[in-house]
């Protein structure tokens, strides 16, 4: 293996290692206004391209049975360290290291088919998280009760409301027990009734010993739910601790910007 490496991997207590990570991006250094301008003057060499680093010297290890938050500004490198935990992409340098199946809701509605009604659309994830149709007839009910969609789930899902798509994102990928569960913002769409459901079930999930890494900018949320917190800043790891102690310094950084903002 070259020296970017994503594998899966048996450990003593670690289900999630991360070593060195970094990934890069290569950006046109300049404003193209159309894609085929950007082919033309790439051909040509005209193109001038720098590196962006989404994430940078990232360590971090995660363990069996733990649910940890995952805070810090838009544009952290949030949704990019989340991306490679759920083995979406692979990074530029460093290791990736994941045991278990994997559930990754990144984005409520993501794998989700507009044209497909939300019964197609339960079987299509299913599919794509590598089960069986039997299987995930045995799971529909569940799922579709969870989500409280029965009067819609023939329903294309481009007719549903954003709250709908999340009950039903979040009941299919919580049904299928995986090893690490994936929540980005998972409290952020839908009515205080859904929000209740969701905390419980991901309760159930940690004391059945799931791994769960949830993304949120609700403070409150990552406070009750979570042992430990990571604070992530313009793509590196600014603190790692236990979530009390990390948020409050985050809160406090925060205040601190938004004063001086004010200020200027």
């Amino acid at each position: 293996m070259g020296a970017a490496e994503s594998l899966v991997v048996e450990s003593n207590g670690e289900v999630i290692l991360l070593e060195d990570v970094g990934v890069r991006y290569r950006i046109a250094s300049e404003r193209v206004i159309t894609f085929k301008e950007y082919l033309i003057r790439r051909f040509q060499g005209k193109i001038a391209l720098g590196d962006f680093w989404a994430l940078r010297q990232v360590d971090l290890s995660i363990n069996k049975g733990e649910m940890i938050g995952l805070i810090g500004p838009n544009g952290a490198g949030k949704s990019t360290l989340l991306k490679l935990i759920a083995r979406v992409m692979r990074p530029t340098e460093g290791r990736v290291l994941v045991k278990g199946m994997v559930a990754p809701l990144l984005e409520f509605g993501a794998g989700f088919h507009p044209d497909l009604t939300g019964r197609e659309n339960i079987f299509l994830n299913g599919a794509l998280l590598g089960f069986k149709s039997d299987e995930m007839q045995e799971k529909f009910d569940h799922i579709v009760e969870f989500a409280e969609l029965w009067e819609f789930i023939d329903v294309p899902v481009r007719n549903y409301s954003s709250g709908m798509a999340a009950r039903l994102g979040f009941a299919v990928a919580t049904d299928i027990d995986p090893d690490i569960l994936i929540l980005d913002e998972v409290l952020s769409v839908g009515d205080e009734s859904f929000q209740r459901k969701s905390l419980s079930r991901m309760e159930e999930f940690r004391h059945q010993g799931a791994t769960i890494i949830l993304v949120s900018h609700d403070m409150d949320t990552i406070l009750e739910m979570c042992q430990r917190a990571v604070w992530l800043d313009h793509g590196q790891i600014k603190m790692i601790g236990s979530s009390p102690e990390v948020v409050d310094a985050y809160r406090e950084d925060q205040e601190s910007s938004d004063g001086a903002a004010d200020e200027a």
